[in-house]
């Protein structure tokens, strides 16, 4: 397996064609400055050569270097036609990693100038990421490759995308609406040289990655496609959860992803076919994506399986939520009668429904009740985890009570707060409710069919492993 030390902990980072812009190799400068990478920089531009940008002293090339630099990773932002003689440049100064932001490669049909730096990488025996890529975003070392949307919260999520852009958005996404910071997050592009495996392998062995997110458009050859097969499998039954986005089933979209990394897409079934094999989960889009890795995050440390308990203020939200999970595979069992016997204890008679779903009525508004009824439905035998809906007031002593709840159960708590006012003042509460909860562990889902979706395939490779394990154990 590779070595990426120097590329997720480098000792110093490079940027040729570094500017005063915000695009190219400037904005690689302003997105580090803006995070506050906090180890050296070396800037390079001949233009620019002896000027000093944000505090930085530019060089004319790479070369001007003392050979006893740091210098470990190098981003590329120089047109295509100039790539071949700056990779020459830092291969000769022993540069063991560097990213080409650059496009204009086998994308829109220039293979020769892809094996044209293949070759010369080879040469000095340095890995390249891409190109027509952003590279490598670590947030516990600050080495970003986004201006202001990404932070520094490190999570234990590994994310390997082929798009730049979706990198940085569904890396956003994760830390500001889903709770779930990433441990490293990768912008592959093209992958002439370092691909998928390459970083599956690592994270397999990484310590501070627990789960993988995956963004595929393309896997480029047989030997390659056999290699991830095995090691998705290796991830999933090493309890890393793969949480696969395949694109390109429409022949637009197929269109598209030849002119954007240059590859052929594949045909839908193979990935579910694919899917299935490894145990990885496959998802639609980013939001299933998201809403995913935010469930791994949040439950997958405690023990959880189809049977659910459904709590909520109004028997349509409890039909509502029961039709749409059943659709998905889970179930809502009935609650055992000593449950019900301790909810009698405190619910009334009246306007309160005994059976799981849940209905409170108006008793669902008084925060005690609330945290009374989250753990009695925790001790019911019959349920592995408590789902409540809540759609309105977020307030203090309500967000306390759930939180005093979390604190004494033995089972996952999962929230569903999907939106039914479009109000500033009731997004303010909902925005602490879900920063608290975020904090204890408990997913906040934003629709029942996201939630719906995540558990369903939470539990199948749950089943998946555990299949596989007792197959082993057989054999």
């Amino acid at each position: 397996m590779l070595d990426f030390e120097k590329l997720f902990n480098p000792r110093a980072v490079g940027i040729i064609g570094a500017n005063n812009k915000l695009f190219g190799g400037g904005y690689f400068l302003k997105s580090l400055v803006s995070l506050g990478f906090e180890k050296p920089l070396y800037l390079f531009n001949p233009r620019l050569k002896g000027e000093k940008l944000d505090g930085y002293t530019v060089y004319g090339s790479i070369l001007e270097v003392d050979d006893d630099h740091e210098i470990d990773y190098v981003i590329i932002a120089v047109p295509a036609k100039l790539c071949p003689q700056i990779l020459e440049e830092c291969g000769k100064k022993g540069i063991p990693f560097v990213t080409f932001f650059t496009s204009g490669f086998s994308e829109i049909g220039n293979d020769y100038l892809e094996k044209s730096i293949l070759e010369i990488a080879k040469k000095y025996n340095t890995r390249i990421i891409g190109p027509n890529c952003l590279g490598v975003y670590v947030p516990k070392i600050k080495l970003t490759f986004s201006l202001g949307l990404l932070k520094e919260h490190s999570g234990n999520l590994g994310m390997i995308f082929q798009s730049g852009g979706l990198a940085v958005y569904v890396a956003a996404m994760a830390q500001s609406i889903y709770g779930t910071n990433p441990s490293k997050v990768l912008s592959i592009g093209n992958q002439i040289d370092l691909n998928f495996v390459d970083f599956l392998e690592y994270f397999l062995t990484d310590k501070e990655t627990q789960s993988v997110a995956l963004y595929i458009e393309n896997i480029k050859s047989i030997e390659i496609g056999r290699k991830f097969l095995e090691v998705v499998k290796k991830l999933s039954l090493a309890r890393k959860p793969v949480l696969l986005w395949k694109v390109g089933s429409g022949e637009a979209t197929k269109e598209t992803i030849m002119s954007h990394t240059g590859g052929l897409a594949g045909n839908t079934k193979i990935w579910q076919a694919v899917a299935k094999q490894t145990g990885a989960c496959l998802v639609k889009n980013s939001h299933e994506l998201m809403n995913l890795a935010m469930a791994f995050n949040h439950i997958s440390h405690l023990p959880i399986n189809r049977k659910l308990a459904i709590t909520t203020v109004g028997g349509g939200a409890s039909i509502e939520t029961t039709d749409v999970f059943e659709q998905y595979n889970l179930k809502v069992p009935k609650i055992a009668p000593e449950t019900i016997e301790k909810l009698k204890d405190f619910l009334p008679g009246v306007n309160t429904i005994f059976r799981n779903p849940l209905d409170l009525g108006a008793s669902g508004s008084i925060p005690e009740i609330f945290y009374k009824t989250l753990i009695t439905l925790d001790s019911d035998p019959n349920i592995s985890a408590v789902v409540f809906i809540k759609v309105y007031n977020y307030s203090h002593e309500f967000r306390k009570a759930i939180k005093r709840a979390y604190k004494e159960m033995k089972k996952p708590l999962i929230c569903i707060a999907y939106k039914v006012i479009d109000d500033t003042s009731d997004y303010a509460g909902k925005l602490h409710f879900k920063r608290e909860l975020f904090e204890l562990k408990v997913p906040i889902f934003e629709s029942i069919e996201l939630a719906a979706k995540s558990l369903d395939k939470m539990n199948s490779y749950k089943e998946y492993v555990e299949k596989h394990n007792t197959i082993e154990r057989v054999y």
